[in-house]
């Protein structure tokens, strides 16, 4: 379904901040893209991951020994060393070698940490994209809505004008000079509600953007609906994305868990320096862990990281079961929202035009007071404001569903 949000174009009644540039919607994309700081942070984050899995799955540094062996401290020979032919003055390197498989799951990890991190990112950039959209479809409404309330309150003056002259005249009644005062009010009072909402979506538009002048230009884009598209790309939305990357950060986890029940050995060399009568000695060593109490030690922890890798696949489940409900239920507010339009525009509107048309007529030809025919007007105007609002609902409805339940980029 072709869905055009597009309306007749209004005249912006709120003049642009002094030195801000309006944006268009696909301009306020872009500039949130450029200038969010929460994709700062995720950039950063994926920065992060790829540089500690450079040293993912990397041999330990080596360790450097120094010491003296067999330094006598009793005996004949006691302090003497130059006397004991077995004290030897030592300088040794060692270095570890984790086991293949632990080195593997390391770089697993590090792999899937990269991933995590990515999707990360891409669930941020779909958060910061949506809010933008809203803000920017939010602030262009609310702007044409406050025009035309403003409109009908300069239609006021020439109706007060008007009661004024047939005052003078005497066909009308003197209490009959505060009913446009009245309406004015009224209408002031919408008109304040509404000043409101443009300056609540000036500034979440501000923020995302970092311009605090931040205005809206041209008009809203024209996106489709396409639900089985929608419906079978649910599986590469960015938060399913992001809970994959979880599973596999989890089952890396697993299998660096089972990976230390394996051992890891050492192997370790020295040369020692004696008393020259004695010889100068040299000594090599291998040493290897002995996994001996798993049953305590890396069971439970194998066990730990099953348990959390089959939350982390509840999680996707339950993830995939909350986004198809989410779009059902979206789908349903946008097509009511739609029919809402459509009665508005065919039916609510034309009656409302009509009806203050023969009000007016009537009050002009002194059959009915002024009071009842200001209500109509007020009644158009409110008709009219409400087609805007409705329009508003279409569209924000119709952005929500494309950018969060598939990648869309206007």
């Amino acid at each position: 379904m072709r869905i055009l949000f597009l309306a007749p174009a209004l005249a912006t009644a709120l003049p642009c901040a002094a030195g801000a540039e309006p944006l268009t919607f696909e301009a306020a994309l872009e500039r949130a893209a450029n200038a969010a700081p929460a994709l700062k942070v995720s950039e950063a984050s994926v920065r992060a991951s790829h540089a500690r899995a450079i040293a993912a799955g990397q041999l330990p540094d080596p360790t450097l020994s120094v010491g003296i062996d067999n330094f006598p401290i009793s005996g004949p020979p006691a302090f003497r060393p130059r006397d004991e032919s077995m004290t030897t003055a030592r300088i040794g390197v060692e270095q570890a070698f984790p086991n293949p498989a632990k080195r593997r799951a390391e770089q697993t990890r590090a792999r899937a940490a990269i991933g995590a991190a990515e999707a990360g990112q891409a669930v941020t950039a779909q958060d910061v994209r949506l809010e933008t959209a809203l803000a920017w479809i939010d602030l262009y409404y609310a702007k044409r809505r406050l025009a035309q309330l403003r409109r009908l309150d300069a239609s006021l003056g020439d109706l007060q004008a008007t009661v004024t002259a047939r005052l003078a005249s005497g066909s009308a009644r003197p209490s009959q000079a505060y009913e446009p005062e009245q309406l004015r009010a009224a209408v002031n009072d919408r008109q304040a509600q509404l000043e409101a909402e443009v300056a609540k979506a000036q500034a979440r538009l501000a923020r995302l953007t970092g311009d605090p002048d931040a205005d809206v230009s041209s008009d809203p884009p024209l996106l489709t609906v396409e639900r089985e598209r929608l419906r079978g790309g649910i599986g590469a939305t960015p938060r399913l994305t992001a809970l994959d990357a979880d599973v596999a950060a989890a089952e890396a986890e697993t299998d660096l868990a089972r990976a230390a029940k394996r051992p890891d050995w050492r192997v370790s060399t020295s040369y020692g320096r004696r008393d020259p009568a004695y010889g100068d000695m040299v000594s090599v060593g291998v040493s290897i862990d002995l996994p001996l109490f798993s049953r305590k030690r890396q069971d439970p922890l194998i066990a730990a990281r099953e348990a959390e890798a089959d939350r982390a696949r509840f999680s996707r489940t339950s993830g995939e079961r909350d986004l198809n409900a989410g779009l059902t239920s979206d789908l349903a507010d946008y097509d009511m929202h739609r029919r809402q339009l459509d009665n508005a525009r065919a039916t609510l509107v034309p009656l409302a035009k009509r009806r203050a048309e023969l009000d007016m007529a009537s009050y002009a030809a002194g059959k009915l007071d002024l009071g009842s025919a200001l209500l109509s007007s007020l009644a158009l105007a409110e008709a009219e404001v409400d087609v805007l609002a409705r329009e508003a609902d279409v569209a924000r409805d119709a952005v929500r569903i494309n950018y969060t339940y598939m990648e869309v980029r206007p």
